[in-house]
């Protein structure tokens, strides 16, 4: 049985970090992309951050400079540091596994990331 499973979210001021987690299980790890998506209420899910299988990382152009997203193989995790967060930032945050041949899309439960004063 396949499951990801988010950790890390919260609520964090304007200007604050936080690091979410993703654990992995279930999957061949090393064959398949990583990736964090999220969904603010009332707009669709988006894309911002992946990382290859290989390690090549692609950022949404609106948390790029600001997020980093990286992968522990050996840990079947993938990870989301997160700095300088903006209220815009808010939103429910997927950990997403897509599958290097088939192209199959794993989704997480999502962990809510809230950013107020």
């Amino acid at each position: 049985q396949v499951q990801l499973v988010e950790s890390g979210g919260g609520l964090v001021q304007p200007g604050g970090s936080l690091r979410l987690s993703c654990a992995a299980s279930g999957i061949i790890f090393d064959i398949h992309a990583m990736g964090w998506y999220r969904q603010a209420p009332g707009k669709q899910r988006e894309l911002v951050a992946t990382i290859s299988s290989r390690g090549s990382t692609n950022y949404a152009g609106s948390v790029k400079g600001r997020f980093t997203i990286s992968r522990d193989n050996a840990k079947n995790m993938a990870y989301l540091q997160m700095t300088v967060l903006k209220p815009e930032d808010a939103a429910v945050y997927y950990c997403n596994a897509r599958n290097d041949y088939s192209g199959y899309d794993y989704w997480g439960q999502g962990t809510q990331v809230t950013v107020s004063s």
